[in-house]
């Protein structure tokens, strides 16, 4: 297992034809998403990523820990700067999702289907491979800053019990060494936020539609969610769940318990809930 390292991530990243932009590595730290929003209050530019080789107080969304053990998945949190009203900013976490999905899923290949269950988990084989957790500043009505944080899991081969049952990794996936090179897909995944923070810029969530109900992982599931019972039937421009109920009732869901009835679909429930405009 290769230690993550701030130049290579830099050259392959200036390789692909992106931008230069500040890459610090942490050999460990509380959050990477604080250490990315300290820099950000600090003018750190669009596109500054941060790093470290473990967490010791990470977090996923809803104050939720996140499993960070030394040296073998990935921490990373950028820095993205959009150009976008604060009221339209809550779906852009879905919208980065995808876009996560897809780096994954070239890596995972054949091995198992990749989705992403709302809003945010990235799933392999219905188990979670990665988190995305949005968090972001004001300036009036404009964002200042958001901070997009994510969490994939890379060399993990064992996980604490309460996550075994949901959790894989590339490396529980059989994906091989190469695929695995976390500087790599550091890299990979940076300029992929960063398209997708432009593309969200002028499309907002309905630019990703068609590539979100590729690898929605509730699509035509049952599921029960604030007090609705239903089929998920995909989402809408403003991100929220659509749940049709027996009587042919369509409501679209801000935030709730995503119980999937479904056993394919996931291992248990999960809170679903879009984060509120940063």
């Amino acid at each position: 297992m290769r230690d993550l390292d701030a130049a290579a991530i830099a050259r392959a990243i200036a390789a692909s034809g992106g931008p230069a932009r500040p890459i610090v590595v942490a050999p460990s730290t509380l959050s990477t998403n604080d250490d990315a929003k300290l820099a950000a209050s600090t003018g750190a530019p669009d596109g500054a990523a941060f790093l470290a080789e473990m967490q010791t107080a990470g977090r996923g969304r809803g104050g939720h820990t996140w499993h960070s053990p030394a040296s073998e998945n990935l921490y990373l949190s950028v820095v993205v700067r959009p150009r976008v009203p604060a009221a339209s900013i809550a779906s852009i976490t879905l919208a980065i999702g995808v876009s996560v999905a897809d780096v994954l899923a070239a890596r995972v290949g054949s091995r198992a289907a990749v989705a992403v269950k709302w809003p945010n988990d990235v799933l392999a084989g219905g188990r979670k491979l990665a988190g995305v957790l949005v968090e972001g500043q004001l300036r009036g009505a404009d964002v200042s800053s958001l901070i997009v944080g994510l969490g994939v899991n890379v060399h993990a081969t064992e996980f604490p019990p309460e996550l075994a049952a949901r959790a894989t990794s590339l490396a529980l996936l059989g994906v091989d060494d190469r695929d695995r090179d976390r500087s790599a897909l550091a890299a990979e995944l940076i300029l992929a936020i960063g398209v997708a923070t432009r593309r969200f810029e002028h499309q907002r969530l309905a630019g990703f539609a068609s590539a979100f109900a590729r690898r929605d992982a509730l699509l035509g599931q049952t599921v029960e969610v604030a007090g609705v019972r239903g089929t998920a039937i995909g989402i809408d421009v403003e991100g929220r769940l659509l749940v049709r109920d027996a009587l042919g009732v369509t409501t679209a869901i801000v935030s709730g318990e995503v119980i999937p009835a479904d056993s394919a679909c996931a291992a248990g429930a999960s809170r679903g809930k879009l984060p509120p405009p940063p």
